[in-house]
Formats: C-alpha cells, sequence, structure tokens
C-alpha cells in the first residue's frame, strides 16, 4: 500500500517543505488492515428533499442504489429544470466487498425515424439551437428509471416499489419553489418558449402569468400518479399505456415535431458496462465509457497534469494553474475529434486512457506559453498500437447545457453510488407530460453531420446515443478501497469542473469542500472562461504566458462528492453554486426491514 497523498502534502505544507511533496505521490509504507466499516451512511444530493429522501430509504435499511432510485424520483419533482424521470443518466456503484466497480449506462437513444440531417433546415443549415432544443426533434426515449432499475435487479435491497414512497409523498403533500427554481424558471421564459406549453405553463406559472415565487408551495398530483405506475409497472409505465402515449404526443407536437414512437420508448435498453478506469498518482480513477466524453477525459486531463506537474505547490502556483489549463485543452481536444457512441463509431477508449499515451501527449505541454488554437487530436494508435482514426473524423462541436444533477450516497456497508442525470437545458425541451419535463437530449448531437468532407463522430443516427460529458466519478486507493466520489452538471464544462476539483484536492492539500469552492476555469477551445473571484494576479500571469480570457459571473457547476479520510470517516463537499444538502445516517438510525 501506498501513503495517502493528502496527509502527507499537508505535513509537508505544515513544515515548509516544498521540496518533498513529490514524495506524497509514490512514498511508500508497511501495508495495512482494511478500514473498519463506516459508522454512518451518506447522502450529499442537489436538493435537501432529495438528500432526505434517500436518507429515509438508508434507514429503513436500504442500500446505495435503493436510495439512488428514491433520490432521483425526487429531483424529478422539486429540481425538474436539471434532471428527471423524463430524462437519462450514467449510474457507477462501488461494491466494498468484492472492490468492483458496476457502470450503468441509462443515455437515451434517438428514434428509429431521425436521420442525419435532424437538426437541420430546408437548406441543409444548422437550426437556431433555442429552436433545436424546444422542437420535439430533441427528445429522445426517457431512459433514466430503465436503467435503475436494471441496477436494482441487480443489487437492490428493498422493494422497487417502496423507493417510489418519499417522493409520491412529497408530490401530493406538496414543497416550496426554491430560489434556483425560480430563477431558472424567469430566466427561461424571457424566450416564450417555456410558457408555450399547456402543462408547464400551468404548472410553473401563476394566472396572471408570473413566475412562481419562492416559497409558494407547489404540489404536483399528476406525478405523483406517474410514480405510482412506475412503482407498479418499473419502466413498462413509460413504454406502453397512457404515460408513453402522452410522451409521444409531446414529441411529435410542433412546432418542428420529432419522430419518437411507442416503439421507440419499447427498444430502450440500458446497458451494463464496464468502467473505465486510469491512474493519477497512487491512485485508480473510474468512470463512464463511451458514449460518455467526459470520463475519459477527466482521466486524460489528470494524466497530463500529473507528467506536467510532478511536484505540484498549490493554488497560488501560476504553474500549477497553466499544466491544468493545458490538460484540459489536450484532453478536450481528442474527447472532441474522436467520442461518440461506440456501438456506432470506433472510439480509441484504451489508447486514450493509456499510460504510454499520455507520456506522448504531455511532451506538448510547455507551460511558459499557450498553445496554438486549435489543438490537433493525438493519434493514440501510434502508440499503442490499432487502426488509426486521426484522419477519420472532423472537431465536434460543443452543445451541452448544464440542466444536469450529480449525487453521491455511501451505505452502511461501504457500497457507494455516484450518479449523474439529466434532461439536457433546463427544463429539457420545455415539454411536460405525466407530471414531469421530457429532455432535449438529441441535441447533445452535432447539428452538422460533417465538414469539409469528413464525418463527426458524434453525428445523428437512429439508435444511436447522443455523447455527454457527464463523468460520475469513483477513485480507489491502491489496495483498491474506495477513497473518493464525485461529478458535477455543466455541459461540457463537466469535464473542468471534475478534473479541477480532483487536483485541488489531491495535489493542492485542500479540503474537498474548499476544492470546489475554488473559483473555475474552463479550459475547452477557445478562449478560457473564468469565472468572477478568481485571483486577478494569477490571471494577469497566464495572460501574459498567451491564454486568453472570457469572463464568466458565475459557472453553473453543481458538484457534489465526499472523501473517505485516513480515520474512515467521510469529509462530504457541497457546491455553494446550487442548493445541495448533506443528510448522514449513523448506524443507530437503521431501522430493520420488516421480515
Amino acid at each position: 500500500m501506498l501513503i495517502k497523498p493528502r496527509a502527507f502534502f499537508i505535513a509537508m505544507v505544515t513544515a515548509g517543505t516544498a521540496a518533498a511533496l513529490a514524495a506524497c505521490a509514490y512514498f511508500p509504507i508497511a501495508p495495512q488492515e482494511r478500514l473498519a466499516p463506516p459508522t454512518e451512511a451518506v447522502v450529499v444530493a442537489a436538493n435537501p428533499h432529495a438528500a432526505e429522501a434517500g436518507a429515509e430509504i438508508l434507514r429503513r435499511g436500504g442500500n446505495a442504489v435503493d436510495a439512488a432510485v428514491a433520490i432521483m424520483a425526487t429531483l424529478s419533482l422539486v429540481e425538474p429544470q436539471s434532471s428527471g424521470v423524463g430524462g437519462g443518466g450514467f449510474l457507477l456503484r462501488y461494491d466494498e466487498a468484492t472492490e468492483r466497480i458496476d457502470a450503468y449506462d441509462g443515455r437515451e437513444m434517438a428514434p428509429a425515424a431521425a436521420t442525419p440531417a435532424l437538426f437541420l433546415d430546408a437548406q441543409g443549415r444548422p437550426l437556431p439551437r433555442l429552436d433545436a432544443i424546444t422542437s420535439g426533434r430533441a427528445i429522445g426515449a426517457p431512459s433514466v428509471i430503465a436503467m435503475l432499475k436494471l441496477a436494482h435487479d441487480d443489487h437492490g435491497a428493498l422493494p422497487w416499489a417502496a423507493l417510489f414512497e418519499p417522493a409520491i409523498r412529497l408530490a401530493e403533500d406538496g414543497f416550496e419553489v426554491s430560489p434556483r427554481m425560480h430563477r431558472l424558471v424567469s430566466a427561461v421564459a424571457q424566450f416564450g418558449r417555456l410558457q408555450r406549453d399547456p402543462a408547464s405553463r400551468a404548472y410553473l406559472f401563476l394566472p396572471n402569468g408570473d413566475p412562481l415565487p419562492v416559497g409558494h408551495r407547489l404540489r404536483n398530483p399528476a406525478y405523483a400518479e406517474t410514480l405510482r405506475a412506475i412503482a407498479a409497472d418499473g419502466p413498462t409505465a413509460l413504454q406502453r399505456g397512457a404515460i408513453a402515449e402522452a410522451i409521444v404526443a409531446q414529441a411529435q407536437a410542433g412546432p418542428l415535431p420529432g419522430g419518437l414512437t411507442l416503439e421507440d420508448l419499447q427498444n430502450v435498453r440500458p446497458r451494463r458496462l464496464d468502467a473505465v478506469c486510469g491512474r493519477y498518482r497512487v491512485y485508480r480513477v473510474c468512470s463512464m465509457p463511451p458514449p460518455s466524453s467526459g470520463g475519459v477525459a477527466v482521466i486524460e486531463s489528470l494524466a497530463l497534469y500529473e507528467r506536467a506537474r510532478p511536484y505540484p505547490a498549490g493554488p497560488a502556483a501560476i504553474d500549477d494553474w497553466a499544466a491544468y489549463l493545458w490538460a484540459g485543452r489536450l484532453a478536450y481536444a481528442d474527447r472532441d475529434f474522436y467520442i461518440g457512441d461506440d456501438q456506432f463509431v470506433p472510439v480509441p477508449t484504451s489508447g486514450l486512457v493509456n499510460a504510454r499515451y499520455h507520456d506522448v501527449r504531455a511532451r506538448i505541454v510547455d507551460l511558459a506559453s499557450a498553445p496554438q488554437e486549435p489543438l490537433a487530436p493525438g493519434d493514440p494508435a501510434a502508440v499503442v498500437g490499432g487502426a488509426s482514426l486521426i484522419d477519420r473524423w472532423w472537431r465536434a462541436e460543443d452543445g451541452e447545457a448544464p440542466g444536469t444533477s450529480h449525487f453521491v450516497v455511501m451505505d452502511l456497508n461501504g457500497d457507494v453510488v455516484s450518479m449523474t442525470a439529466t434532461v439536457e437545458s433546463p427544463f429539457g425541451a420545455q415539454r411536460m407530460a405525466g407530471g414531469f419535463f421530457l429532455n432535449n437530449q438529441l441535441t447533445d448531437f452535432s447539428f452538422s453531420p460533417e465538414r469539409d468532407g469528413r464525418p463527426i463522430a458524434n453525428a445523428v443516427a437512429p439508435g444511436k446515443r447522443p455523447r455527454s460529458s457527464m463523468a460520475p466519478v469513483i477513485m480507489l486507493d491502491d489496495d483498491g478501497e474506495f477513497h473518493a466520489a464525485i461529478g458535477s452538471p455543466g455541459g461540457s464544462a463537466i469535464i473542468s469542473y471534475v478534473a479541477r476539483t480532483i487536483i485541488a484536492a489531491e495535489d493542492w492539500g485542500l479540503s474537498l469542500q474548499e476544492a470546489v469552492n475554488l473559483p473555475h476555469l474552463i479550459s475547452a477551445s477557445g478562449d478560457i472562461r473564468v469565472e468572477t473571484g478568481f485571483p486577478s494576479d494569477l490571471a494577469e500571469a497566464l495572460a501574459g504566458r498567451g491564454w486568453r480570457f472570457r469572463p464568466a459571473s458565475a459557472e453553473d457547476s453543481g458538484l457534489h462528492g465526499f472523501r473517505r479520510m485516513p480515520n474512515g470517516e467521510l469529509e462530504t463537499a457541497v457546491d455553494p453554486r446550487r442548493e445541495g444538502a448533506v443528510v448522514r445516517v449513523p448506524r443507530a438510525a437503521l431501522t430493520p426491514p420488516a421480515s
């Protein structure tokens, strides 16, 4: 076993021994016994009602997967601008006993009627993005419930139907509209599309047309009935019958009607996959494989940063920030070219997370200057073998919006769930069915199927899953024991949010909460987005090296996570940019399930 780097880092900083910092990642000590089972279960979610719903299930003897179902059902009610049963998601589960990580893919698929021209107008030009987002063409078959049912069939402890009781109760009793929900309704309402759907208008607005005020008690009996149907029939409730017909009717309604059918809903097939993993210092970082680009890009970002900064100095060091920006720029370049649905296009996933490829890619880094735009992708095949794809694709544009949510759960067995779920844009396609909002997930595809005669890996095709940046992460130590779980909403910026937070927590000696709180720099292609509050002296120094900045008043991250400390306790973090909460469930609070 290797020493925990953060503890050693803090000791060295306290002692003022900056030159010894490199040893934090590699200093060997004698093997230790496994950590004792946790004394409490923990939920960290984007809304207090959702966190409490998960905790209620844990108190009743449920496990982390059980709690995830209850959290997701509740988020669909209290945070409909971000995620819900009308969308999709990715789930990672760590099993403490076997040290295995399972990955579940609940990404929506394009209808059978979809064509590469789905988001092109009659002249072959890309549709205006807002028109596409709020169109029927944007709606993919909701898949998150089918994914959760698959995970529950594999690992659940409590009966499926019991997991929806907290959300049903809250939908009927009502909840107070939160400041964030009010703010998002008001912002989206300015475009007039949300009010165009009668169900959305009746649900989110007062009779005079004003958005529901903060504190308004909002009830949703239609959603309660939907949850009762899901509790009784599982995913079938969204694939056949009245709710399914309502979904299809909304997708096929104008303007710009889509081609989603009942058969498309019935063809939803969530997948159980192998997590994609890579090394970072002494840790094994695991996340989602394609169609997620987030997992691969986070792993590559961390690996490139490690090579550029073998001796990190901390958040006040200009070279540490320059290395982070370079690492992200290189990882995004690979992600933009190569990643799509791997059931439709070849994706060099194993090469992109290969250490030898990272060694070669890192040679490009020059901390004294910024890269020229745009960076070309690397060629993993030249390093690790296989067919080269370097000339096959063209760069895909980014279109993802931050209508997403992330939560983490650890149960009293020590099992962990890290899950990111989404409806894509705020309130998805801004159309309701069955008391919930439908996704606009298909706008995550590239609108143009090709450019300059070269196809784009993320182009639309029937039955294809759009590329995602969602990156739920679980980190293990060198003994295979759980170390940390984290993730975030934020569209394509998720990659930067998650990678930067891990670097700050593991290399810069910050607490997890301090790492989450740091202002963001987003190092995708183009100018660097810099969040208000980032130190001006650092920004000026980076600008002096050639980095170009674009101010951003706020970055819409929602980083939620926890990290196991050397004493076995969990250190938690809630993003102050959203409305998250932590609920801890002591072992003494457990109510054994009735026999």
